[in-house]
């Protein structure tokens, strides 16, 4: 298959994202003598300034590391909890069947900022300031206003006039949306780093230190002070369509602090492949990978009807039971032993026919897991009108029309992908705090995070709301090990429930089939909405695959002809992966996704 651009590859470094900004940021790192966790932190805040509709600071993020020095692999979670007063009855007292996808009630602790200090602190060499710098450019000068920012702001503009003033303040200069090319300042956001620096670097000269006072800014000082102060102040109408306020706190913000987790992993085809624990639903793709035999995979045809069939029948199975058993693993029993197990997979398999099985069927473990009502969320429908058009979620607004107001909006998260010569791997996907789901705190120059969204009303359910508890993510960050245990392969997308499934695909066609990464992310994929969304509605659609017109009629004839509810999309409207590997010899290699045309890799 040709491919659209070339697969970059050289032997210093690289790095890939879904912007090219933030790769050149990372690659700026490399240059300056730091090393891939340098990078990866440099290319996360320039993701905050240049990207404010898919992720922010008071976003969260999931990342998967492998440091060359000692050998090993780790996750980063950097995924806040819930406030300490999210209770149940709290949200029930409100008059509420499901936790709002807009507005300030989902907020959750922040967690992306002092993931990425944990990152620097324990794994990088250059100082707080060279890492931010990047960033500052873009919030002081501007960011040139890309057709997909621009759509949002579109799309979000009656909700901030009508209800969300704050957030006309800092995205809508004069009250209007910048065109396409314009620049959008954040000059309150720049300050706000400028603060931060300033007093991290009063503490003295040594690096640890600045980036610890900096971690105890935001958790404690004036960062915290401010979220606090707006959290008692404020209420919003959200797209519940009624006005309510934050239950998130300073206190729940005091101390919190990111941390390294043991990462989950699963043999394919030679390789290791690790994910973050249930707390994400990276689990989805090695339960999946355990259903779908390399053996077996080798012999289909990467692009046939039968490949997309298997991968999405075993999907179906996999995210059955992320709804029923995945949660916090620090406050709920999941039994994820039992889920990767060789046994589990073994009686999972026998499920998957050659016809498409469009019930809903999630595994038996006794003891474990509650029951959802997936007839309700089957009845569910995507709510239209102006609360609706803005995006609760990991932010997609397909074209709505109510009250003479339409909007046409396709959102995603981002990712970025760093190695370096020396062998450090980063993967990280990055998310939350969107611009168009939460109003701006007018001092601090962002909106809070809505990630408790994805957690139902039930008290028994492991992903059930509760007091402190980390919401099950959507944010699914891959890395690879190679046959000697060397970190070979990271790669993500954004993308929401969609972010596995593409990497499935990907991951089968580039381990198994052997396709390089570049042709590997541009061949045609496909989704399945057969299982709960994650965000706000929670609406399911049975049996619906939704899949690129690329792959033409023959294949989409026989999908049909197998039972599934077919929806034939755009030519490249699937996917938005990125990744880089590292071979044996040291020759490091990077690819990023063409759809949409930001998404970039650099290195040499």
């Amino acid at each position: 298959m040709q491919v659209s651009r070339p697969e970059v590859q050289g032997w210093f470094g690289v790095a890939t994202s879904t912007y090219a900004a933030a790769s050149q940021a990372a690659m700026r790192m490399l240059e300056l003598g730091g090393n891939a966790f340098d990078g990866a932190v440099a290319g996360g805040f320039v993701l905050q300034a240049v990207a404010p509709h898919l992720n922010g600071p008071a976003g969260d993020v999931a990342m998967l590391v492998y440091d060359a020095a000692d050998g090993r692999a780790q996750a980063v979670c950097g995924q806040g909890p819930t406030p300490k007063t999210a209770t149940i009855d709290a949200i029930r007292a409100l008059g509420l069947d499901r936790i709002p996808g807009t507005g300030l009630l989902s907020a959750v602790v922040p967690g992306a900022f002092d993931a990425w200090m944990l990152l620097l602190a324990e794994k990088g060499t250059l100082p707080l300031r060279t890492v931010i710098e990047p960033s500052l450019d873009y919030l002081d000068r501007g960011v040139p206003v890309d057709g997909r920012l621009h759509a949002t702001l579109v799309a979000a503009q009656s909700v901030f006039q009508r209800y969300w003033p704050t957030s006309v303040e800092v995205f809508l200069p004069d009250g209007t949306v910048p065109a396409v090319g314009e620049l959008l300042r954040n000059p309150t956001l720049y300050s706000v780093f400028h603060r931060l620096l300033d007093e991290a670097e009063a503490v003295g000269s040594d690096r640890l230190a600045q980036i610890e006072a900096a971690r105890a800014i935001w958790s404690d000082g004036f960062v915290a002070q401010e979220i606090d102060a707006f959290c008692r102040q404020t209420e919003v109408m959200d797209v519940s369509g009624q006005v309510n306020g934050a239950l998130l706190r300073g206190s729940d913000l005091a101390g919190w602090r990111a941390w390294f987790e043991p990462a989950l992993s699963l043999e394919y085809a030679g390789y290791q492949v690790l994910k973050c624990d249930s707390w994400t639903q990276g689990p989805v793709l090695l339960q999946a990978l355990a259903l779908l035999p390399a053996q077996e995979m080798a012999a289909l045809d990467p692009n046939g009807a039968e490949f997309v069939h298997r991968v999405t029948e075993a999907l179906k199975l996999a995210f059955a039971d992320r709804e029923v058993f995945y949660g916090d693993p620090k406050t709920a029993r999941v039994p994820m032993n039992r889920l990767l197990s060789q046994d589990y997979a073994a009686l999972r398999r026998d499920e998957i026919s050659a016809r498409a099985c469009n019930d809903w069927r999630p595994g038996n473990i006794a003891g474990c897991g509650a029951p959802i009502d997936y007839a309700a969320a089957c009845a569910r429908k995507r709510e239209t009108g102006l609360l609706a058009a803005y995006g609760g979620g990991e932010p997609t607004v397909q074209s709505i029309e109510a009250l003479g107001y339409r909007a046409s909006v396709s959102g995603d998260t981002c990712h970025i992908d760093v190695i370096d010569a020396a062998g450090n791997i980063v993967s990280a996907t990055p998310s939350g705090g969107w611009l168009q789901s939460s109003p701006a705190i007018p001092s601090l120059g962002f909106p809070l995070g809505t990630r408790a969204q994805m957690m139902w009303l039930d008290p028994v359910a492991p992903s059930g709301l509760g007091p402190d508890r980390r919401p099950r993510s959507t944010l699914t960050p891959t890395l690879v090990l190679d046959k000697a245990g060397r970190g070979y392969l990271a790669c993500g997308t954004p993308g929401g429930d969609q972010q596995d499934q593409w990497q499935a695909a990907f991951l089968i066609r580039h381990l198994v089939h052997k396709i390089g990464l570049q042709e590997a992310i541009e061949a045609p994929s496909f989704h399945s909405e057969h299982w709960p969304n994650s965000f706000y509605p929670r609406h399911a659609s049975p049996g619906r695959l939704v899949v690129e017109g690329r792959f033409g009629s023959q294949v989409c004839d026989d999908l049909k002809h197998r039972g599934h509810d077919l929806s034939i999309g755009d030519d490249w409207s699937e996917g938005r992966l990125t990744a880089a590997a590292r071979d044996p010899d040291g020759r490091v290699r990077a690819a990023a996704n063409p759809r949409g045309g930001l998404g970039y890799a650099v290195g040499r």
